[in-house]
């Protein structure tokens, strides 16, 4: 894999957790991240240019689909669980 490519990879990685973790809901939050570190996982050792393209194409999708729904999260906001809540110290 290019240098490029490789940087254009873990900058994808990268605003797909930031972006998962704006998901108000908990569960959501932790199942998105889930899912983008083991997708990440399983192309780990792809070199094929073309399926890195593919991947790619597919991460940017995902990426917009993460973005609309935390948008949509935010507007219908409900209480934190109690996992979310911290304690006092």
């Amino acid at each position: 894999m290019a240098a490029s490519t490789r940087s254009q990879v873990i900058s994808l990685y990268r605003m797909l957790l930031k972006e998962s973790n704006k998901f108000p809901a908990y569960n959501y939050r932790t199942y998105a991240l889930r899912r983008v570190r083991d997708a990440f996982r399983a192309n780990r050792n792809v070199d094929d240019p073309k399926a890195v393209e593919r991947l790619m194409e597919e991460g940017q999708q995902t990426l917009a689909l993460i973005q609309r729904q935390a948008a949509i999260g935010k507007m219908y906001e409900t209480h934190k669980t109690v996992v979310e809540k911290k304690k006092p110290c």
